[in-house]
């Protein structure tokens, strides 16, 4: 496998945040900080929502309450009727200190936000007062009215998310080689969720404190503090249920059906094809499920099947084990489509969801592999490539063998597990 190199894009996006936030920084020690209480409000707020910063990786808004404090502060035209003073540099300034600030504490215990996150909060920051700023310090805005304002900041707010997507996507893309159109549609899903929150949030934040003051912040402060509360238990909800799905699919190893490990590997190996074929995130959900549980039919059988490979079975008996792993899923409780995809991966390929023609062929790959030594997955890629097509999907094989050319470090070699 070829060693992955730094793919251009990313310099480029860390480059451009640098320099526009060296830029900002140096304008602002030039000329000095104006409306002092109104930066050192959101900039203390800001700070507070790096400070309750969610750590779980998966999370789309790991900060909502900065991010609306910091869109807000873009957004800001007004402050108690006054205008405001601050311009682009400083928005930029006040929010990149902020946030370094807030993350300290991150910073010290080894979950500090990376450098990519950083840079699109820079980035998209200097995105919104770019084009807020330089109008509502020449008075355009001045005559707009209450409804012909708030239309205008969730306008320029869903251009912001936008951009914020595409910065999301493409490191992600350049570092994965996963489909950049997938990507940004799952990115651009998210919004509808907590990002549209976030947005709203942040307009209402900038209209408010243009009326009523800086004492509106904690005002609707609160209400994010409260659902980033409540999704930090459903996130933890989730991944019980992870776990709990994880400690099933562990059971055909401690009884000594599976290789140890297996499950895991199939798994991790068959969402990174999932990936690269472009599905969503419920749809990877589903196969990352099916994916640990799909060898759980065997702990139906009397006699277990030598190491567990199941891929060179006659077909009825893969259909008998297939059969009774998704009646087993049904009993757990488990999403049904778990166990659609389950019971479906010993059918002809063409009659398979795409989940099912994932599972069938990374776990027929880590199979052939484990036992093969040094060339396994060489050889096991080739054996795949020769079946007949109603055996594995060609597309899934040929995807399979892009993901494993990456080389990317997440993923075990089946020839090395023990």
């Amino acid at each position: 496998m070829r060693p992955t190199r730094l793919p251009p894009v990313l310099p480029a996006i860390h480059v451009c945040a640098g320099l526009v936030a060296l830029s900002c920084l140096a304008s602002v020690l030039w000329t000095g900080l104006e409306d002092r209480p109104v930066a050192l409000a959101f900039g203390a707020l800001v700070t507070l929502g790096e400070l309750t910063r969610r750590t779980a990786t998966e999370a789309r808004e790991a900060a909502p309450l900065g991010t609306a404090g910091a869109l807000a502060y873009a957004l800001l035209g007004e402050d108690a009727g006054r205008p405001a003073q601050h311009g682009v540099a400083q928005t930029v300034t006040v929010v990149l200190a902020a946030s370094l600030l807030g993350s300290v504490p991150h910073i010290a215990r080894g979950g500090g936000p990376v450098l990519d996150q950083v840079a699109r909060r820079v980035l998209t920051v200097a995105f919104a007062a770019v084009c807020f700023q330089p109008l509502s310090s020449q008075g355009v805005f001045r005559d707009w009215g209450g409804p012909a304002r708030a239309l205008l900041l969730l306008a320029l707010l869903a251009v912001t998310a936008l951009c914020d997507a595409v910065l999301a996507a493409a490191p992600a893309h350049a570092r994965t080689g996963w489909p950049f159109g997938p990507l940004l549609r799952e990115e651009l899903r998210g919004m509808v969720g907590i990002t549209s929150a976030v947005c709203a949030t942040g307009a209402v934040m900038a209209l408010a404190v243009a009326v009523a003051g800086l004492w509106a912040l904690p005002v609707f402060s609160v209400p994010l503090l409260l659902t980033q509360l409540s999704y930090r238990r459903y996130a933890a909800v989730r991944a019980t249920y992870r776990q709990t799905i994880a400690s099933l699919a562990r059971a055909t190893e401690i009884a000594g059906y599976t290789p140890a490990g297996h499950a895991r590997r199939v798994a991790e190996l068959g969402v990174a094809v999932g990936r690269d074929l472009g599905l969503t995130g419920p749809e990877l959900t589903v196969l990352e499920y099916a994916a640990l549980m799909h060898d759980i039919g065997q702990l139906s059988l009397v006699d277990p099947v030598p190491a567990g490979a199941t891929a060179g079975l006659p077909a009825a008996q893969q259909r008998r084990i297939a059969l009774l792993g998704g009646a087993v899923v049904r009993q757990t409780g488990v999403d049904a489509a778990v166990a659609v995809v389950v019971e479906s991966q010993a059918d002809p390929c063409r009659e398979q969801p795409v989940a099912a023609r994932i599972v069938r062929a990374v776990n027929a790959y880590e199979e052939k592999a484990r036992d093969a030594g040094p060339q396994g997955a060489l050889t096991a890629l080739e054996e795949l490539r020769l079946a007949t097509a109603g055996d594995y999907a060609p597309e899934v094989v040929e995807s399979l063998a892009r993901v494993l050319s990456r080389g990317r470090p997440g993923l075990s070699d089946p020839a090395r597990a023990g």
